[in-house]
């Protein structure tokens, strides 16, 4: 069950923060777009130019996001009877006549929830020295919302986030599960995702454990598992940043997330992954992730972006706050030689969707691609097509967002080139013959696949038997990839 709280404050923060309007939709209206955008970039000059009438809701602003001092005063008009406890929790520091965030306070909006999450200050604003410590708790990020909009939301009995930090699948995961475990090794994260819980009144079962991987969570199983390790793919040397260095090398977290999830999987369960993997030299980018699902276990798995070294070590020493030390340079070689040494050609970033109970479903994607979001039906609507059986009495649809696009000379009787593209979810698209093309424009419903195939053998003066064995794959092809589906 949910731990019992060690204070009131956050129920009484949550008060105050409801009374100022300090909500998503409240800071965005504040900032407007050119204030909203440019902290978005972390600078805040046009947000403070933008919050200087000293209202309740413009000091939240300046003091938890903009990170700029308040007057005591205006601090104790936005939270009233709080601002001496809170700086006694550490949430806030006094000087003389004055007062500093020391965590971050940041609204957030899922669905039609308002929903507040503490974390350590954004780093760099402005351009500022932005070297964070060893166990710095990382707020809402890009991918802690790729996260979010990857994992599945149908109702779920007990639900674990791997590697919680402050909490934010936690939040999401309460929503429509029965019970959530969430589990950290870093203690200021734990503490946080505790006092995130408590701020936004969750009223789901829910428990914070410290611990390792699935140590804490031993012979227990889950409906589902959402979780963004720290992946960071570095020689495992030097300081470790807890919420992005796993302490092991390569891609050995990814690894052990893989092949350990299922032991804690009920039948029909997900572990849905955020993460990065190598891409070893000379040789394909999926092999070595298949060798890691285990048999009983469709995979989905989609590479979403491929980083050269160069690019990826300037990344991860950059968001340590090391561009530009002493050290930068030696630690910038010492990286890229362990990739040569280690044959790493490149590194690739995406999502790794397992499902137990299966093991016949298995599909390695390249796909970097824009796609809708959230894409989590997307990945709904893939195991749901694998799970269809498809035969030649199969009586099949045209998805509805499914476009035909023709490409060739203009008066042309023939165009040389037809692509089937999707306008939802994945997005995909593929070529296709004549027989493909004419076949999914005749799914309505009506005719069986062996009816449309056979019409289409007549039509087209091919032999009938040759057509059926030919294009039943296809057909199978079509449905996997969402371009047809049952009625």
């Amino acid at each position: 069950m949910t731990s019992p709280p060690t204070s009131d404050l956050p129920h009484r923060l949550r008060a105050a923060l409801l009374s100022a309007g300090f909500t998503y939709d409240g800071v965005a209206e504040v900032l407007g777009p050119e204030g909203h955008d440019a902290l978005m970039r972390n600078e805040t000059t046009p947000g403070l130019r933008r919050t200087a009438g000293g209202w309740p809701l413009e000091t939240l602003i300046r003091l938890f996001l903009l990170q700029a001092p308040v007057e005591r005063v205006a601090a104790e008009r936005a939270l009233p009877g709080l601002v001496d406890r809170m700086v006694a929790e550490g949430l806030l520091e006094q000087t003389v006549g004055e007062v500093t965030a020391r965590l971050d306070v940041r609204p957030y909006a899922v669905d039609d929830r308002h929903l507040w999450v503490v974390s350590d200050l954004t780093p760099g604003l402005d351009g500022g020295f932005n070297r964070v410590g060893p166990d710095h708790v990382l707020g809402i990020s890009s991918a802690s919302t790729s996260l979010a909009q990857l994992t599945l939301r149908e109702p779920v009995g007990r639900s674990l986030d791997l590697g919680t930090g402050c909490g934010v699948q936690a939040l999401h995961l309460a929503a429509h599960s029965a019970a959530v475990v969430a589990t950290d090794v870093n203690p200021r994260a734990l503490r946080w995702a505790r006092f995130n819980v408590e701020l936004n009144e969750i009223e789901t079962p829910f428990e914070v454990r410290d611990g390792s991987f699935f140590e804490p969570v031993a012979g227990e199983l889950f409906d589902l598992i959402a979780t963004n390790p720290p992946f960071v793919i570095s020689p495992a040397t030097g300081e470790r940043l807890v919420y992005r260095d796993s302490g092991l090398p390569g891609d050995r977290v990814v690894e052990h997330i893989v092949r350990n999830a299922p032991d804690h999987l009920t039948d029909g369960g997900w572990c849905q992954v955020l993460a990065n993997w190598v891409v070893p030299t000379g040789a394909a980018w999926h092999e070595r992730l298949a060798g890691w699902v285990a048999d009983d276990c469709d995979a989905f798995v989609v590479q979403r972006e491929v980083v050269d070294p160069a690019s990826y070590v300037e990344l991860w020493l950059k968001d340590a706050g090391l561009h530009g030390s002493a050290d930068y340079l030696v630690r910038y070689d010492t990286w890229l030689s362990w990739f040569e040494d280690q044959g790493i050609e490149a590194v690739g970033f995406g999502w790794i969707n397992l499902r137990k109970g299966g093991g016949s479903a298995r599909e390695f994607l390249e796909w970097p691609y824009d796609v809708e979001q959230p894409i989590a039906p997307a990945i709904r609507d893939w195991a749901a097509a694998h799970d269809a059986r498809v035969d030649l009495d199969s009586h099949l649809v045209v998805r509805t967002d499914v476009r035909q696009e023709t490409l060739g000379a203009p008066g042309a009787a023939d165009p040389e080139t037809v692509v089937l593209r999707q306008q939802r979810g994945l997005r995909r698209a593929r070529q296709a013959d004549t027989v493909e093309a004419a076949l999914v424009g005749a799914c309505d419903g009506d005719l069986s696949v062996g009816q449309i195939l056979d019409a289409l053998a007549q039509l087209l003066d091919l032999d009938a038997a040759q057509t059926r064995e030919t294009y039943l794959p296809v057909v199978r092809e079509l449905v996997a990839e969402g371009f047809l589906s049952a009625p």
